[in-house]
């Protein structure tokens, strides 16, 4: 009850109206779970689950995509000479639907696939819908995974308390020292795309790059040890996604849990890899497309989209060729010059994704785009860096801080920084632990709506 009174207070803080949404969305699972679960005919068990699906997604196509199917079929008549004048309507976006609604439906889908059993615990079952730790960004949970932990009673536990609060540190590390500071220049540069070309839009997307990660990412972490520090394991969301050597492996690692959602509630229900090869690049690139428009109603997310899922088809449609090309030209694919590589590579398609996922619109990033080219490399080299935004000291905190997350992120990938930390002694621990707060009450930014609002909300 706790819990539950805790999460509606959460939400309604931001706007007492929508609780209504998720109140709505819990109810109707909670019976139509119970109403699978009772009977064995296919075709009620069908329209049960049609239920949730229009009143879930009804919500989510109504809020999220309402103005973007009048601008799209607005624009499409414009295209043919017809200029019709259709207003778009007024509507907030409601925060965090988009992973309150995919979590939720993971329950009524697992029980009409019987990989759940309905609960009659309405009071955990909606506790978990509007579980606040990670309400409004995620992960989103499987109720198969989470739903049951309501069932079971917590007590003071040191250890997990310790390693949530820890977690919950790294994050706001990540958010305030870097993510923040790296939003200053990005917002400046895709703010004004027209003012900015070749270098400093270069350097304003891989900045963005590592603001988006450390942003998410933080918020994952600071979710994931809140949810601890009460007893609860929530699903890890990120595994070091820029050391990818394919965009195959970068979404193994990046938004895990979203991931695993298409995969297992998309991608296998349209055939998966079951109906032969084109069917399987057909489904790959439409689970794309739907993970695009997922992130935003707007072209620039859906061609974000389209582009991960064309290099996800070409890198399935030529693995085993590449295989073969790699043995004849006697390479070693995991050396760490050819690691190196195809990390590299796979960064530079990734920041060029981010472009169409930052910019405001379409012509901002082909502005931006199409003004990578020009040579003003000078500018590295020269004071003129500094009127992206941050002044030396402010970017140089930014590198150091950049450069030593990665390092971290070396170590974690081989072996567990927090079991190495717990093999220490108590002072090297708590002093470790004193210089992380100090890091980031010295050197976190602060204000700023543009700057501390986390990126997902608005999605």
């Amino acid at each position: 009850m706790l819990i539950l009174i805790s999460s509606y207070v959460f939400y309604g803080w931001w706007d007492w109206r929508f609780l209504i949404l998720i109140v709505i969305s819990s109810l109707v699972d909670f019976l139509v779970g119970k109403a699978i679960d009772k009977t064995e005919n296919k075709g009620k068990r069908k329209s049960f689950l049609a239920i949730s699906l229009f009143v879930n997604l009804g919500f989510l196509v109504y809020f999220k995509y309402t103005n973007f199917f009048i601008d799209t079929f607005v624009d499409a008549f414009t295209l043919f000479g017809k200029n019709i004048e259709i207003s778009t309507l007024n509507i907030i976006l409601p925060v965090g639907i988009s992973f309150y609604t995919f979590q939720t439906l993971s329950y009524t889908i697992d029980i009409y696939r019987n990989q759940l059993k309905s609960t009659n615990n309405a009071l955990a079952f909606f506790s978990f819908v509007a579980f606040f730790p990670q309400l409004v960004a995620g992960p989103i949970e499987r109720a198969s995974h989470l739903l049951p932990q309501f069932y079971k009673t917590y007590k003071f536990n040191y250890v997990q308390i310790k390693s949530g609060l820890l977690l919950i540190a790294f994050g706001l590390f990540k958010k305030m020292v870097i993510a923040d500071r790296a939003a200053i220049i990005v917002n400046q540069v895709y703010n004004s795309p027209n003012d900015y070309k070749g270098i400093e839009a270069i350097i304003a997307t891989i900045l963005f790059a590592f603001q988006i990660y450390c942003d998410f990412s933080a918020y994952s972490d600071i979710a994931i040890g809140t949810a601890r520090t009460m007893g609860f394991d929530l699903m890890k969301n990120f595994d070091s996604p820029y050391f990818s050597k394919s965009i195959t492996e970068f979404w193994r690692r990046w938004h895990i849990s979203l991931s695993t959602w298409f995969r297992d509630y998309v991608y296998i229900p349209l055939g998966g890899s079951r109906k032969g090869k084109y069917k399987t690049y057909a489904n790959l690139f439409i689970v794309f497309l739907v993970s695009g428009l997922w992130h935003g109603a707007a072209i620039n997310f859906v061609i974000w989209g389209a582009i991960h899922g064309l290099i996800m088809v070409l890198e399935k449609a030529t693995y085993k060729s590449r295989i073969k090309l790699y043995k004849s030209l006697g390479l070693d694919k995991n050396s760490f010059s050819n690691r190196l590589f195809f990390a590299s590579i796979t960064f530079i398609v990734v920041c060029f994704a981010w472009v169409f996922f930052r910019a405001d619109t379409f012509a901002n990033a082909w502005t931006l785009i199409g003004s990578i080219f020009d040579n003003n490399f000078i500018i590295l080299f020269t004071d003129q860096i500094y009127e992206l935004g941050l002044e030396k000291g402010n970017l140089v905190i930014l590198l150091v801080f950049m450069v030593l997350l990665l390092f971290f992120e070396v170590i974690h990938n081989r072996k567990s920084v927090a079991s190495l930390l717990n093999k220490q002694s108590i002072i090297f621990r708590w002093s470790t632990y004193v210089a992380v707060i100090m890091v980031i009450i010295i050197f976190g930014v602060y204000g700023g709506e543009d700057k501390s609002q986390f990126i997902y909300f608005q999605f």
